[in-house]
C-alpha cells in the first residue's frame, strides 16, 4: 500500500506543479509590443562592432524603405557584402498589392520584398472578419521576407548607392476567377544596361511563393551577382499564441539540412550564435503558433545559411554563389517562399521534412496516428468535436480488454472491502502485520491492488499526445463543435465541460474500492475537485475527449463491478 501512497501522492505534485504554470501562463502579461520594439531600439543604439552593424539609418527598420543595410558573406569569397541602404528613396506609389484566393499580399517597390500578408482563410480573432496578418512592417511589428541581388554587380549591393526602384504595369493585382497562375513581374534596368526582372509567382489555393530573378545581360561585360533571401523580424512577441497550461509555441527561427533536419534558435540562441554555414537541399523557417514563413533554395543549389543582425532586427537568411552572366545572355535564378499555416500536407509537398514545424511533441509517434484518425473523422462528419468523440470511442475501443482487466480488479477490491475493514480492525496498531494479511487476501482473491491505476497510466500517454494535437494543428483553430463551445483550441468560456468532468470523475471514484489507508482516502477525494480546477484552463477539445472517456469508463466499469458483485455473492452462497 505504500507504493499506492506515492503513486498518489506523486501524481498531486505533478497536478499541483502544472496548476501553477498555469496560473503563471494566464496572468503573466507579456511586455507589449510597443515596450519591445523601444527597448529593442535602445538595445541597437548601444550595440558594439560585434553586432555587424553597417553606417545607416539600421537602429530604425519600421518601414520597408529603411532595411537592408545588413551584411552576409558571399560563398565565393569569404567577404562581407553589404546591401544597399534604401533610406531616403522616395517613390510614388511605393506599394503595390497582390491577391490570391489564400493571399492578400503588399510589395514594396523599392527592393521588390514582400512587406505584408493577410491569410483570407484565417480570421484574426473569433469574433471579428478581418484576415489574420502575418508579415506586417507597422511601427510595432516589423516581419518581411526580403530577396535580392548583392555581389559584385547585384542591383541590391552598397556599391549602387542606393537600393534598386521596380516599375510595374499596374499597381493591384489579383488572380482571376478560373485561372490558376498568376505571374507578377517588377522589373527595373541597371545603369549598364542590364535588365533585372523580379518576379512573383503565385497558384490557386497555395500559401507557396516562386520568387525569380531574370538578367538579362545587354551590357558589353559580365555580369556577376549572387542571390540571397531573407527572413528579417523583430522580438515581438507571438501574436497567434494565449494561455496554454504552460505549454507556449515556438517563436523562432528553425533550419533544416539533411545532416540536422530540423534545429531550433530561440531569440536567446540567436542573440548568442550567429549561423553561417553551408547547406544543400534544406530551408529556413521562422515559426509561430499555427504559422510560418519560410524559404526554400532550389534543390541541388548550395546556400550559405547565415545570421545577423540589424539594429534591433534579426536578419536570417541564405545567399547563393555568385552567378555570372555572359554579355547577350539571360540567366534565371531563384527560391521558393512559404507563408502561410502549419498544415501537414501543404508543408510536405514544398520541401522534405517541412511538415516537422507542425510540432506535435515527444510523443509525436502517437500524435501524428491520433490526428490522421481524427481528421479522417472530421471528413466524414465534418465537425471538430464529433470528430474528438469519434477517436474517444476507438481509443476505448483499442485499450478495452486492458481496462476491462484493471476495472475487474478494482471490482474485486470493492468486494472484499468489509475484508479488508476487518484485518484493520484487528491488526490496526501492527502496519507490518496488516501488509501481510492483506496480500495474503489479494493473493487468495487474485487482487492486483495497483490495477486500478492502470487506466490512467493507459489514459496519459493518449491525454498528452491529444493535447498536443489540439494546441499546434491550425485546423482546430476556431473550431466550433456546438452550442456554447466556438472554438475547440481554447478552454470552456463558461467552464461548463470541466464542471461536467469533474462530476463524471467523482461518479467514477464512487465505483472504486475506498483505499483502506485514512491518507489516501482523502487524497481520493480530493482528486475530482483538483482535477476540475486543473481543467478548467484546457482547450475544450481536450475536455471533451476526457469527459467522454468518462462517460465511456463509467458505463464499463460499472457493469464490471455488478458482475463481480454478483460473482462473489453467488461463491458464498
Amino acid at each position: 500500500m505504500d507504493i499506492q501512497r506515492v503513486v498518489l501522492f506523486a501524481g498531486l505534485a505533478i497536478v499541483s506543479y502544472l496548476m501553477v504554470l498555469a496560473w503563471n501562463e494566464d496572468y503573466h502579461q507579456p511586455v507589449p509590443t510597443e515596450q519591445v520594439a523601444e527597448s529593442g531600439r535602445i538595445q541597437a543604439d548601444n550595440s558594439s562592432a560585434d553586432a555587424m552593424v553597417l553606417p545607416g539609418d539600421a537602429s530604425q527598420g519600421t518601414t520597408a524603405s529603411n532595411g537592408a543595410n545588413e551584411e552576409f558573406t558571399t560563398p565565393e569569397t569569404g567577404q562581407s557584402v553589404s546591401s544597399a541602404a534604401t533610406s531616403g528613396v522616395n517613390v510614388s506609389d511605393q506599394y503595390i498589392t497582390i491577391r490570391t484566393d489564400v493571399l492578400d499580399l503588399v510589395v514594396d517597390r523599392v527592393s521588390g520584398n514582400l512587406v505584408k500578408s493577410s491569410l483570407l482563410a484565417y480570421n484574426k480573432s473569433l469574433e471579428g472578419s478581418e484576415p489574420l496578418t502575418l508579415l506586417n512592417n507597422t511601427e510595432n511589428r516589423f516581419y518581411v521576407l526580403e530577396s535580392g541581388l548583392i555581389g559584385q554587380n547585384g542591383p541590391d549591393s552598397a556599391k549602387n548607392g542606393q537600393a534598386p526602384v521596380y516599375s510595374t504595369d499596374a499597381t493591384s493585382y489579383e488572380l482571376a476567377e478560373g485561372e490558376n497562375e498568376l505571374i507578377v513581374n517588377l522589373v527595373h534596368t541597371m545603369d549598364n544596361g542590364v535588365q533585372i526582372t523580379k518576379r512573383y509567382q503565385f497558384a490557386r489555393d497555395s500559401y507557396e511563393i516562386g520568387v525569380r530573378y531574370l538578367i538579362d545581360n545587354r551590357s558589353s561585360e559580365n555580369w556577376q551577382g549572387n542571390f540571397t533571401g531573407k527572413i528579417v523580424r523583430d522580438q515581438s512577441p507571438d501574436p497567434t499564441s494565449g494561455p496554454s497550461m504552460g505549454i507556449k509555441a515556438f517563436l523562432g527561427l528553425v533550419t533544416s539540412s539533411p545532416e540536422d533536419p530540423y534545429e531550433k534558435y530561440d531569440f536567446g540562441d540567436l542573440e548568442d550564435k550567429r549561423i553561417n554555414e553551408t547547406v544543400t537541399n534544406g530551408w529556413m523557417a521562422f515559426l509561430q503558433h499555427y504559422f510560418l514563413a519560410a524559404w526554400v533554395p532550389e534543390r541541388d543549389q548550395p546556400a550559405q545559411f547565415q545570421t545577423t543582425r540589424r539594429g534591433s532586427l534579426h536578419v536570417m537568411g541564405f545567399v547563393y554563389p555568385a552567378t555570372t552572366v555572359a554579355p547577350g545572355e539571360t540567366t534565371e535564378i531563384g527560391a521558393s517562399a512559404y507563408v502561410g499555416p502549419k498544415i501537414i500536407d501543404r508543408l510536405e509537398a514544398v520541401a522534405p521534412s517541412l511538415d516537422r514545424t507542425v510540432d506535435f511533441g515527444w510523443l509525436f509517434f502517437i500524435s501524428l496516428p491520433l490526428f490522421i484518425i481524427m481528421e479522417w473523422f472530421h471528413s466524414w462528419v465534418g465537425n471538430w468535436g464529433v470528430s474528438i468523440i469519434l477517436l474517444t470511442v476507438l481509443v476505448k475501443a483499442v485499450f478495452f480488454k486492458l481496462s476491462a482487466t484493471s476495472y475487474r480488479s478494482m471490482g474485486r477490491m470493492r468486494a472484499v472491502a468489509p475484508q479488508l475493514t476487518r484485518l484493520k480492525e484487528l491488526y490496526g496498531d501492527d502496519r507490518q502485520r496488516m501488509s501481510q494479511e492483506m496480500m495474503a487476501l489479494y493473493k487468495k482473491e487474485k487482487i492486483n491492488p495497483l490495477g486500478g491505476c492502470l487506466p490512467i497510466l493507459v489514459q496519459m500517454p493518449v491525454f498528452i499526445s491529444l493535447y498536443w494535437v489540439l494546441f499546434e494543428s491550425v485546423q482546430l483553430r476556431h473550431a466550433p463543435f456546438m452550442l456554447w463551445i466556438h472554438d475547440l483550441s481554447v478552454m470552456d468560456p463558461y467552464f461548463i465541460l470541466p464542471i461536467l468532468m469533474g462530476a463524471s470523475m467523482m461518479l467514477q471514484m464512487s465505483l472504486n474500492p475506498t483505499p483502506p489507508d485514512p491518507m489516501q482516502a482523502k487524497i481520493m477525494k480530493l482528486m475530482p475537485i483538483v482535477f476540475t480546477i486543473f481543467f478548467l484552463w484546457f482547450p475544450a477539445g481536450l475536455v471533451l475527449y476526457w469527459l467522454v472517456n468518462n462517460i465511456l469508463s463509467i458505463s464499463q466499469q460499472w457493469y464490471i463491478t455488478r458482475k463481480i458483485e454478483a460473482e462473489m455473492a453467488t461463491k458464498k452462497h
